[in-house]
This record gives structure tokens, sequence and C-alpha cells, in this order.
């Protein structure tokens, strides 16, 4: 079969990649995301497409995309963190590239790409969740990606777990991924930087100085060197990590759970708290499976792996 390209489009970058049909990653091709204009996202994704397609004749384009995609895939409804609210996403890029397009949620393109070449290659039934700025996840039932009836299934970071907790993007409160993502674990240590300096030394340190100067890599930089402060915030996200997957598990009683995106780099740092508490509210623990948890193999590679894929199989 021929080669494809996938597309991971995110708020910050367009990362886009050739990919052979064994999920191999032939060449990269990267730009800013102008995150505020739709036509501009949709000519920088056509803007790295054009490069890659100089050098290799490929078939077919997936969008991995953050946002909620209709049934059709082809249509962005809604993003909370780029300009796309009903936008023809698939007719804009197709008239740019000139190749057939195909539009994904961006987390249903990881776990995909996981499902097909990466940690859940030996599973049918698994749950892939990605943690970066929130919460993004995929379902694979029957080793098939499981959309929802209207395409956005999936989107358990806005599952309330507070009620009238922090503000979300989304427009609620007490969303998960406020409470178990990139941006909660360095909201933790920002917090615990105002009230408790001296016991914050070392991420003050890391961040200059100044609680705003502290972000992820400062926390998992300092947590590595096995400082308290930084590992207690990594306690407190893994442990509201390990409830949601609890939740999970009662309700779609999933054979593995894959975690990805960029706080997953910090490996057991998050997993062991996340396992842990997983482990302690799962329901009817003690006389149940417990599906295991495993870090994604494919790193930032998985969207653009899974959307490729899927324009293969379109």
């Amino acid at each position: 079969m021929g080669l494809t390209i996938g597309v991971d489009v995110g708020g910050t970058k367009v990362a886009a990649a050739v990919v052979d049909d064994q999920g191999a990653i032939v060449e990269k091709s990267k730009r800013p995301t102008p995150s505020t204009d739709a036509e501009k996202t949709a000519a920088a994704i056509a803007e790295a497409v054009d490069e890659l397609t100089e050098k290799h004749e490929v078939e077919a384009v997936g969008l991995g995309a953050a946002g909620f995609v209709d049934e059709t895939r082809s249509i962005m409804l809604f993003s909370p963190n780029l300009a796309w609210r009903d936008e023809p996403l698939k007719q804009k890029v197709e008239e740019r590239v000139r190749l057939p397009v195909v539009v994904e949620n961006d987390a249903n393109a990881m776990a995909w790409g996981e499902a097909r070449f990466g940690a859940g290659r030996d599973a049918d039934h698994l749950l892939c969740i990605t943690l970066g700025t929130g919460i993004g996840g995929g379902v694979i039932i029957h080793g098939e990606l499981y959309r929802g009836r209207w395409g956005i299934g999936g989107e358990w970071g806005h599952l309330r777990v507070v009620p009238d907790g922090r503000r979300c993007g989304c427009g609620n409160r007490g969303c998960w991924e406020q409470y178990a993502s990139g941006n909660a674990l360095v909201r933790e240590a920002r917090d615990l930087a105002r009230v408790s300096p001296a016991l914050a030394g070392r991420l003050l340190e890391l961040g200059e100085g100044a609680p705003e100067g502290i972000t992820g890599p400062e926390v998992t930089q300092a947590a590595r060197e096995g400082d308290a402060a930084a590992l207690e915030c990594f306690r407190i996200v893994g442990a509201w990590l390990g409830q949601g997957l609890a939740d999970l598990a009662a309700v779609l009683d999933p054979g593995l759970f894959i975690i990805g995106g960029g706080l997953s780099d910090s490996g057991d740092l998050l997993l062991a708290p996340a396992r842990e508490t997983y482990a302690k509210v799962l329901t009817g623990r003690g006389h149940r499976p417990v599906a295991p948890v495993r870090i994604a193999e494919l790193g930032a590679d998985a969207g653009m792996v899974g959307a490729a894929d899927l324009a293969r199989r379109r």
C-alpha cells in the first residue's frame, strides 16, 4: 500500500509526517499553529502537507485535530483552544492540497496509532487517555475505533468531577482535566510555591524565583531529583488520574489503559500514584480483573501515525 500523511494539529504547532503502511515515519514537517484564525490554520496545515508532497507521492491525508469532529469526519464542530466553530476543515484543506482528507479527533488518532502500532497492539478493548494541556481520550472496542453517535465520544476530560469546581475552557466547572492534566500539575506547583515558598524552594529556583516561572518540565525535573514539593504535586495529580481511571473502568470495562500526551513523559512519577489510587477505589476490587495501565509507546508521533493510518482506511 502507498504512503499517507498524518497531521497532528494542536494549539501551538502543526506537525505532519509521511507514514508507511507499517506505521513507520518517513519524513516530518512542522510549523506554528495560528490558533486564533481558522483560515490561517487551514493554510498552515496545507503548507506542511505541501512541503512533504513535494518529495513523496502520497494517496491521502489524515488530520488529527484538537476538538469535536462530526460523524462524517469532515467538520470541526468546536475546539476549546482553537478558532474552530462548525469549521468545514476537510473541504478547506482538500481544496488546498488536492488530496483526499479525513478529519479525526487528535486523541482518537493517537488511540488508533497506539492500538495498531504501539502499546495496544495486543489488545482489542482499550481506552487511551492523553494528558497535555487538558485531557483527551479514545476508545477501541473489538479492535475498532468507537466515536459515538455524533462522532464526539471519548471526551472524558470534561466529566465533571467536582461540582462548581475550577473553571474549564469548555465553559463548565469542575472538569476532570482541571485536576489531572499538565495544566493541573503546573497549577498545583505554583499554588504550593505561593503558599509555602520555603517548602517549594527548588521549584522556585527552577522557575527563576517566581511561581509564574514554574512550568511542567521544571516540576518533573525537581521530582526526579527527589524534591518533596514536586513529588507531592505528582501525588495529587496522579491520584486524580487514578480516580478517573477507576470511574472509566466502571463504565466501559476496558482490557487496557494507555496513557499518552506530554505529561506521560514523567513515567512512574505520575503512574505510580495513579495505579495505587486506581486499584484502591476500583468498583468491585478483589472480585474482577484489573486492566493494566501502560505508557504510550509512540510518544509525540502517535497522533500523526494514527491519522495517517485512518486516512489509508478511509
